[in-house]
């Protein structure tokens, strides 16, 4: 397998993507600007922002839009972060009803200044959004809170219906590509001991290939996450947000994620979402609700 560092990679004819010129797409972008609410679509520069906000789906992002970490690959503003804003609740509240969301999907930037690392501000916004809501399903995308067990349990406590955290590459690149305070096996923990909570829980991890990973290390990845708990996996292919990020190692093919997808639902009995153009939350609805979690 060719892992070789290209500068100047040309994008293959199977990544292609869209931003759909809609009505839905229009409204659902007007009002995220007009109520300053923040996705994670707009600050990650997802390439689906066009696909899921004409589909009326949002990741919303919060704890503001500065995260305390300096991943190399992550385009979202990195430095001091804003003390946690207390009416953020109410604005997601307003946006879940006017996009008229049946699953809702929080994720957050990582707050290492604050002493829970924002645990329990993400579960008051869950909880609200349960209150209101009671018929819909909440997915969170969370940061490893340093590793703190009580942070996870007090999200946790707000009965989010999916628990997902990154571990965003293979193990030999973590030190690479992420900031030096996350660790490949602090992911695993963080996943297991949500597992460990609350055994009825789905739990969910994701990762990105085309960053010089190998197979054989793709599938340590699978296993790995296997054995802590996750019932799905998401794996789409790295793409360098702005010049800023690091550069793209190769494009990995359809097949080869094909390849993954079917190897763990043959070894590992996992749910595994692959292609190019998968991120952490792409179509979370359809997976989520076809997947048991105990």
């Amino acid at each position: 397998m060719n892992t070789k560092t290209t500068d100047k990679l040309q994008f293959p004819e199977w990544i292609r993507f869209r931003i759909p010129n809609t009505k839905e797409l229009n409204e659902v972008y007007n009002f995220l600007s007009k109520n300053n609410i923040s996705t994670v679509c707009k600050s990650a520069l997802c390439p689906n922002r066009g696909e899921c906000w004409s589909r009326r789906t949002a990741t919303f992002l919060l704890l503001g839009e500065i995260c305390s970490r300096a991943c190399v690959f992550c385009s979202v503003s990195k430095g001091r972060p804003l003390p946690p804003d207390p009416l953020e609740k109410d604005r997601i509240i307003e946006c879940i009803e006017f996009m008229n969301l049946r699953y809702v999907v929080l994720t957050m930037v990582t707050r290492d200044d604050l002493r829970d690392g924002g645990a329990k501000h993400i579960a008051e916004v869950i909880k609200e959004i349960k209150r209101k809501f009671p018929k819909k399903k909440v997915e969170i995308l969370a940061s490893d809170f340093q590793g703190d067990k009580h942070a996870i349990q007090t999200v946790l406590s707000s009965n989010p219906d999916v628990f997902s955290h990154n571990v965003e590459v293979v193990n030999r690149l973590c030190s690479k590509v992420r900031d030096t305070k996350c660790s490949y096996e602090r992911s695993l923990n963080v996943l297991e001991t949500a597992k460990s909570f609350d055994a009825h829980i789905i739990i969910k991890s994701g990762f990105m290939v085309g960053l010089g990973e190998t197979q054989e290390e793709v599938l340590q990845t699978l296993t790995d996450l296997s054995k802590v708990g996750c019932s799905i996996v998401t794996i789409g292919q790295y793409l360098q947000p702005t010049k800023r990020q690091v550069p793209v190692s190769r494009f990995v093919s359809p097949n080869e994620f094909e390849f993954y997808a079917h190897w763990a639902k043959e070894h590992l009995s996992l749910t595994v979402i692959a292609g190019p153009e998968v991120r952490s939350s792409y179509h979370a609805d359809f997976w989520c609700d076809n997947t048991k979690g105990g």
